[in-house]
């Protein structure tokens, strides 16, 4: 589980969302369901995440925040040297869960269905 310190420490204040979407977009792609999330493609990039935060409020253990990812994706084919597919990226968007917890800083990534 990745670790948000920086947005632990940002709670309550006006630097949230800010540090929150920065804290995500660090993130390799495999700490991140965004394979799971796919609508277009076939494989997940992270090479261009970009992340918005919709909302977050304090639960009773765990801090929640619901973003929306953009992403891009491809359509993986066969990478023979003959293969005439283009390998072009496709956008892809998806909303996850984010639950923080204010003792260790752990964070689970969620997937949600829009």
């Amino acid at each position: 589980m990745p670790k948000f310190a920086d947005s632990l420490r940002a709670w309550g204040t006006p630097d949230f969302n800010h540090v929150l979407k920065t804290d995500i977009e660090k993130l390799d792609a495999s700490q991140l369901p965004l394979q799971q999330g796919l609508s277009i493609g076939s494989y997940a990039l992270d090479n261009k995440l970009n992340v918005i935060v919709i909302g977050a409020a304090e639960k009773e253990d765990h801090i929640r925040a619901k973003v929306g990812i953009f992403y891009t994706s491809i359509i993986a084919g066969c990478s023979c040297a003959d293969d005439p597919t283009p390998i072009d990226e496709n956008n892809e968007y998806c909303v996850m869960q984010v639950d923080i917890d204010p003792v260790t800083a752990e964070a689970a990534l969620i997937l949600l269905a829009d």
